[in-house]
């Protein structure tokens, strides 16, 4: 009667939290700072971020989620703990039942590390579902009808893709390849070409600001600071929208091919629906620039980016919990 209903988008980049009747009530990123031989915990979330890359020796940021599943299963269960705390999630006389997102192809034993760290965390009950379908409901999209709705869910760690209908996944396919591999691609673009050295935080700033996959005539510069690999003392140079273009070629034609996939294996009166409906994405990575546009030429369908697209998610498990008690606590072995 006093326990609390609580959705979690449990992201490589970031972790969102929507408590049932208040919304979403939490948004930060997936990072714990640690003192490294006492292993104290110094900051979760976002005072944890701030700290990437700017550390002294005896202090690690780590983040515990890489390519949407659990690496680090102690701090995970810390973090986790932290921002259900955060969010009154626990109490002395309850505790929360828990709704968490996964990708759509992770293994038996993987699904079971997420649902054992969220019954450390204090869960009373944990449900697992399915990422495109929470995205797809947090978009909008009617999925419980007899026709063919895709999304293409874009995270940290990894992309989803899928064609729902009647309420589930009816072809579906999740890569790790999302938006840690753009930051990489640019990283390791800038360390060839300029001889460059630059960090997490630089790569992140240069594919925000001026990143592109697109060619639409238009060209933006930026200035970066980074430690010059010769010299070994610190170096700016401006690059340019169209060699972000070039570097991050190869993780999107990764995911251009995922989405073909994923639409050769789909019936064809669901085909018949998404010409129609469109494709719809989700995700921090659908707000890569031309990224809709590259997508609609290659797949030959309209192609719409989500309203809010970084919250379709956590939005579509705050929907999922109104029908809780429906949802099927899902075996550990359920989705293989």
């Amino acid at each position: 009667m006093f326990s609390k209903d609580i959705g979690i988008d449990l992201g490589t980049a970031n972790v969102s939290i929507h408590v049932r009747g208040k919304g979403v009530v939490l948004d930060e990123p997936s990072v714990v700072a640690i003192e490294s031989e006492t292993k104290r915990v110094l900051a979760v979330g976002e005072e944890a971020h701030r700290m990437v890359g700017r550390t002294p020796g005896n202090i690690i940021a780590i983040r515990p989620l890489r390519d949407g599943v659990i690496a680090d299963f102690e701090i995970t269960e810390i973090m986790l703990k932290a921002f259900i705390d955060r969010v009154g999630g626990r109490s002395w006389y309850s505790r929360p039942r828990i709704l968490i997102c996964a990708p759509t192809n992770i293994t038996s034993v993987e699904q079971k590390a997420i649902r054992e760290a969220a019954e450390r965390s204090g869960a009373k009950d944990v449900f697992l579902e399915e990422e495109p379908k929470a995205a797809a409901i947090g978009a909008g999209m009617d999925i419980y009808q007899p026709s063919g709705n895709m999304v293409v869910d874009i995270g940290g760690g990894t992309t989803d893709v899928a064609v729902l209908s009647m309420g589930d996944v009816v072809t579906a396919s999740s890569i790790k390849v999302a938006g840690d591999k753009f930051d990489e691609a640019i990283m390791k673009y800038i360390k060839n070409k300029y001889k460059l050295l630059i960090g997490e935080r630089t790569s992140e700033d240069i594919k925000i600001k001026i990143g592109t996959v697109y060619d639409n005539g238009f060209r933006d510069e930026i200035d970066i600071r980074g430690r010059d690999m010769v010299t070994g003392l610190p170096l700016t140079v401006t690059i340019y929208s169209d060699e972000v273009r070039e570097a991050l070629w190869e993780p999107v034609s990764w995911i251009v091919s995922a989405a073909k996939s994923v639409l050769e294996r789909t019936p064809p009166e669901l085909s018949a629906d998404i010409i129609d409906r469109g494709v719809i994405l989700t995700g921090g990575g659908a707000l890569l620039g031309g990224l809709d546009a590259l997508l609609a030429e290659e797949l030959k369908v309209p192609v719409l980016i989500a309203e809010d697209p970084m919250h379709c998610v956590v939005k579509g498990t705050g929907l999922l919990l109104d029908h809780l008690d429906r949802t099927p606590r899902r075996s550990d072995n359920s989705r293989r």
